[in-house]
């Protein structure tokens, strides 16, 4: 028996990527998968490569009524969802608080900090009910540093961080539980969306260059596997008593266990 079987997976930004891995991973381990993405073409091809168990669910996160009617819709298809990955991001905009647009600022808020919000609100009462759910949100390394020129994205981060913080204080004996993650590095569109933008060629020199060196650096698609390895680690209910908890790859989840269930006595 695989390690998902039974399960209902929904994952946003599924089209490519981190999340493209993570839908291609819980099916593997008999998930039944939404790829959700504003994308109907990359979730339609990531659908085909994975099989019958996977659905493409077009549909803005941001967007409620979208929401709504994706999880309306996967329920129907594929039953209750008990596991939602929250990866749907964007880089920018990029310069100081006094260039960039409000307005772009703002819209970057909306995916990185309303989505989330949206479909942890959505899904959570589901899971409470049967006693059971994870949810993992795609957070970065920009959550725990300030980066100059970079402000949107590292508030979002940031926030959704805090969310999960929040989240998991409130679920606290549901059998519910929810986590933050860092991905890891690789070349996704998004880092070459940031590497070709003008406004962070201008603001982020030292960003750019290292993506152009990462590009074709060999490895430099290992984090997709390691990322996936990493979010079914914390859907498997192993480590539900670190819910809560945001982790990067490098974090020993066992040893950050060991000392929870210590300082538990």
């Amino acid at each position: 028996m695989s390690m998902l079987d039974g399960h209902v997976a929904m994952v946003t930004g599924a089209g490519r990527g981190f999340g493209r891995a993570i839908a291609e991973r819980f099916s593997a381990e008999g998930a039944k998968v939404a790829l959700l993405a504003r994308s109907a073409g990359e979730i339609g091809e990531v659908a085909a490569v994975i099989g019958p168990a996977a659905l493409a669910v077009p549909c803005d996160v941001t967007d409620p009524r979208s929401v709504d009617s994706a999880i309306a819709t996967v329920s129907s298809e594929l039953g209750a969802i008990d596991i939602l990955v929250s990866n749907a991001g964007v880089p920018g905009p990029f310069g100081p608080l006094w260039e960039v647009d409000p307005e772009q600022w703002w819209q970057a808020q909306a995916v990185h900090i309303r989505a989330p919000m949206l479909l942890l609100n959505r899904l959570l009462p589901g899971m409470i009910e049967r006693g059971r759910g994870h949810a993992v949100c795609v957070s970065a390394k920009a959550a725990r540093i300030v980066a100059p020129n970079l402000s949107a994205y590292c508030t979002g981060k940031i926030a959704q961080n805090r969310i999960v913080a929040e989240a998991a204080a409130e679920l606290d004996g549901t059998g519910v539980a929810v986590f933050a993650i860092d991905p890891g590095f690789v070349f996704t569109q998004l880092a070459r969306d940031t590497m070709e933008d003008p406004a962070a060629q201008k603001h982020l020199t030292g960003m750019v260059e290292r993506l152009r060196h990462r590009e074709n650096e060999p490895g430099a698609d290992d984090d997709l596997a390691r990322c996936a390895d990493r979010v079914l680690a914390l859907v498997s209910g192993k480590y539900d008593l670190l819910s809560g908890n945001y982790y990067e790859l490098d974090d020993d989840l066992d040893k950050a266990l060991a000392e929870r269930k210590a300082a538990q006595g």
